[in-house]
């Protein structure tokens, strides 16, 4: 990540928050923001590879304990098997014994006995030493499992270290602002985002259609679930049912629909089908950054559902918050239901500043089922 602060002064003399304007308060202030949703995308590619690789090393363990199991019978096969050709041996060969037999038919007999023993006995062997070969070669990649899985659990401690520090940051600079200064922060941030909305919707980008088009019931299903998410708190790396961070909202509604998504916003932007924002419709995701570091749901109207940032709450944004970069649709070949009624948003669902620096009236959250 590149450095954090925007004056361009020496450390030793940059300004008090107290001496800064309130537009460079604010850009430090959401660069900060920023690169911390970065990061925190960042650890949950981890946290999910983490967890696949933990499954992967739980397979191999239970794949090598049966493979152990097998060449421990085998060795017992192998075992009873030289038992019972010592016990058996003479000195005579089986021609011999044909010869001498009282009853040749039944030394045949007996003999083609001996040989599918013996054919057993190889087997046997054989089945042993192609068990030992597959246990070894399992427990190789046993070992291998568990050293990636150790480097993967070290580097998301080196994540999680990383976003507490750039937090600490953002809350001493906020810690370090009079009550003045935040109303003028909240201010100017609604400001910003006001003039990033009209000029967003004036650009046409979401024309082509009814200002809320029909999801498909999958997608309303995920819209609606986000929405009964509103007033809970934005928490890095959270997936719910308590806390979101932007990505945890969207693959946790989507995965209550029934489909399956990537866990950030980052693989959600890369491996989902892309859709025209004018052709947006309730349900899609909505993706920020020219490093795609967050995602919405589409409510429709120009509106999106959200978890904006640390300090903040779920809440209905207007699209242009946040820098658009796209979108994305999860379930590109479903129909869109007929008769669609929008979901009914709760008291204050647009409420809140997406500041996070605290203090903001929430409406309380529903239950997430």
């Amino acid at each position: 990540m590149g450095a954090l602060c925007t004056t361009a002064l020496p450390a030793h003399a940059a300004p008090e928050p107290q001496d800064r304007s309130v537009a460079a308060l604010l850009t430090d202030l959401q660069r900060l923001y920023r690169s911390t949703e970065e990061a925190t995308e960042t650890y949950n590619a981890t946290e999910e590879k983490l967890r696949k690789q933990r499954a992967k090393a739980e397979e191999l363990g239970r794949r090598l304990a049966k493979a152990r199991a097998s060449v421990h019978d085998g060795r017992g096969d192998a075992g009873r098997f030289a038992r019972q050709q010592y016990q058996g041996a003479t000195g005579l060969s089986p021609y011999v014994r044909l010869l001498l037999a009282r009853d040749p038919q039944h030394a045949l007999d007996q003999g083609h006995v001996i040989g599918r023993l013996a054919a057993e006995r190889a087997a046997a062997v054989e089945r042993l030493v192609g068990g030992e070969k597959k246990a070894q070669e399992l427990a190789g990649a046993a070992r291998k499992a568990l050293a990636a899985q150790s480097a993967l659990a070290a580097r998301q401690k080196k994540q999680r270290d990383e976003i507490g520090g750039r937090l600490k940051k953002v809350e001493e600079l906020l810690a370090a602002l009079t009550p003045d200064q935040l109303d003028a922060l909240r201010a100017a941030e609604d400001a910003g985002t006001a003039r990033a909305q009209r000029a967003f919707m004036a650009s046409g980008a979401l024309s082509g259609g009814p200002a809320t088009r029909a999801p498909s019931r999958q997608g309303g299903k995920a819209l609606d679930f986000a929405v009964r998410q509103i007033g809970r708190p934005y928490a890095w790396g959270a997936r719910g049912p308590k806390a979101y961070d932007c990505s945890g909202l969207t693959s946790r509604a989507w995965a209550h629909a029934g489909r399956e998504i990537p866990r950030t916003s980052q693989a959600q932007w890369a491996e989902l089908p892309r859709v025209p924002l004018s052709k947006l419709r309730p349900g899609d995701l909505v993706v920020y950054y020219p490093k795609a570091t967050h995602v919405a749901l589409y409510l429709g109207d120009g509106k999106v559902v959200q978890a904006p940032r640390p300090g903040a709450r779920v809440k209905v944004s207007p699209i242009a918050a946040n820098p658009v970069l796209g979108a994305v649709r999860p379930d590109p070949g479903r129909r869109p239901v007929r008769g669609y009624t929008p979901p009914e948003l709760p008291e204050g669902a647009t409420s809140g500043s997406d500041l996070g620096h605290g203090g903001d009236q929430a409406p309380a959250a529903t239950d997430s089922r």
